[in-house]
């Protein structure tokens, strides 16, 4: 993807995006491998996203990522659209072509799953039912990567029932709603758990399932990433059960990016993990 006549860049859009870790990431690869580019936030609102996307190529801009609340609407400006991408109903990887065509491409359930099997290598999403709390975007990706890799029950709630259905509708009989203030009955029997809302992050409000009926031998995860350790996560842990803390999908999610960018695979390691929270 690079060229020995311009430094190639690349970047993240969203807004607001003065948060994102993601220049911490691509920084770290980007130096450990010698690559003369850069990663750049651009914070865009709604009205000029497919202005800037359309003229990021004619500026050097090899790719970007793209988070809220734009991954959905990229699909319409996008030229290309990745199965995945499809499947999920959103994108936050673009990858921009020689041709000037736009590819679009959902990382976020590559991510999730690289996520649970780096730290929780025993596990298997065919072992037992799924229980995800969240209906939106991430939830959408997590549905998809576990019925991918052979979950045979999704047992979904969300604040919003509706937003639920759809996920049944789109994905089938596997996937069975329970009402948010039911939520917590879900959680009994399940092998994997997930939090795929915000709730539990800084700034917003906290989770309130109850966990009575987690059991210890259950593996859980939180999409959140701030703080490291949710009170979610913490709970389930003094239950006994095996913790996944949400920083390693979004490491692993901007891996295909960065390849497809820079032209060199890169490594999700400890010595990452530590620039990112450093």
């Amino acid at each position: 993807m690079t060229s020995q006549n311009r430094i190639p860049l690349a970047g993240v859009i969203g807004r607001p995006v003065a948060h994102s870790k993601s220049p911490r990431i691509f920084r770290h690869w980007l130096t450990h491998f010698g690559v003369k580019g850069h990663y750049i936030p651009m914070d865009v609102a709604e009205q000029d996203l497919e202005t800037v996307i359309h003229a990021l190529p004619r500026l050097g801009f090899v790719g970007v990522n793209v988070t809220i609340p734009h991954k959905e609407h990229v699909l319409e400006i996008a030229d290309l659209v990745s199965d995945q991408a499809a499947l999920t109903g959103s994108a936050n990887t673009l990858v921009f072509r020689d041709d000037g065509t736009v590819h679009a491409d959902s990382t976020d359930g590559h991510g999730f799953m690289e996520n649970l099997r780096s730290n929780a290598p025993d596990w298997d999403p065919g072992q037992g039912p799924a229980a995800i709390l969240g209906a939106g975007g991430a939830a959408r990706a997590v549905v998809a990567s576990l019925l991918n890799a052979g979950a045979e029950e999704i047992r979904l709630s969300n604040r919003t029932r509706a937003r639920s259905e759809i996920l049944r509708k789109e994905f089938g009989a596997k996937v069975r709603i329970h009402d948010w203030n039911e939520a917590g009955d879900m959680l009994k029997g399940a092998r994997t758990v997930v939090n795929a809302t915000s709730l539990g992050m800084v700034g917003h409000g906290r989770l309130q399932v109850p966990l009575r009926d987690l059991s210890g031998d259950a593996v859980v995860t939180d999409l959140v990433y701030a703080p490291l350790e949710t009170e979610f996560l913490a709970q389930a842990r003094r239950i006994g059960c095996q913790t996944v803390d949400g920083l390693g999908m979004l490491l692993f999610q901007a891996a295909p990016g960065f390849e497809r960018w820079f032209g060199i695979a890169p490594h999700v390691d400890d010595q990452l993990r530590q620039a990112v929270l450093s």
